[in-house]
């Protein structure tokens, strides 16, 4: 039986409000702070499956990722559900439009690689979403999927540390997250996927403020990227799966 469409109204609602601040701390650290880290990590495993290639981002947010997505693409697209957050995307002159990422706005095998970072921990209906996902993703093509791992030093900070907030109003809890372990992707791939790879990001940062001291900021940078693509990528806090949709 199929899903019941899920109501977006709440997380578009969060998101809108969120995209007044959403840059305040990712771009004047875009060089060397936390955010930098994580983007970091994030656009090199996209640009090592979709140079040259069509890729689409779901869940693109003000556009961020997906800009630098387009510096190395041949096409670089995006949707997200938050207008607010579009409206900045389309600031920069991305290739971007209103959607979910369990209803893509797209034809079937319209993209090389289709990537979703720091999104599928929002969506009730994850099969739903991979399922989309693959539908849009030409045979052969990869599919790049993160998740929010629980066991991980940033959902241990998560548990621990008092609720974050996107302005004076409103807490980070105020919209669906979800954590899932890393072994639980085999079960929710959708048929005609297949799991070839993982990377995990956050591996052994403890905080993000650790990234403000410029000595340990080094260390960890040069840790995070020697791991990430090893067997302690099961230890990230953001665990991205890499799966491949068959030929």
């Amino acid at each position: 039986m199929a899903s019941a469409p899920h109501d977006h109204s709440a997380t578009r609602a969060y998101y809108d409000e969120f995209s007044e601040r959403y840059e305040a701390h990712r771009r004047p650290n875009r060089a060397d702070g936390y955010h930098a880290l994580v983007d970091d990590l994030e656009v090199s495993l996209c640009e090592r499956y979709g140079k040259g290639l069509d890729v689409l981002e779901c869940g693109c947010g003000t556009g961020l990722i997906l800009d630098r997505i387009s510096q190395f693409a041949k096409r670089a697209a995006g949707i997200d559900l938050s207008p607010g957050m579009l409206e900045r995307a389309k600031q920069r002159g991305l290739d971007v439009r209103e959607g979910s990422v369990t209803d893509l706005p797209f034809d079937d095998a319209s993209f090389d690689v289709t990537c979703s970072f720091k999104v599928l921990a929002h969506v009730p209906d994850l099969g739903r979403a991979l399922s989309e996902m693959a539908r849009v993703t030409r045979p052969g093509g990869i599919i790049l999927a993160e998740l929010y791992n629980p066991f991980s030093f940033r959902a241990l900070a998560k548990r621990l540390g008092p609720a974050g907030k996107i302005s004076d109003r409103t807490r980070e809890s105020a919209v669906y997250t979800r954590f899932d372990a890393p072994w639980i992707v085999p079960r929710v791939l959708p048929p005609g996927t297949k799991l070839i790879g993982a990377r995990g990001i956050r591996i052994v940062t403890p905080a993000a403020f650790a990234m403000r001291l410029p000595v340990v900021r080094s260390a960890l940078r040069v840790a995070e990227h020697a791991l990430c693509d090893t067997k302690a990528a099961w230890l990230g806090g953001f665990y991205v799966a890499i799966a491949q949709k068959s030929a």
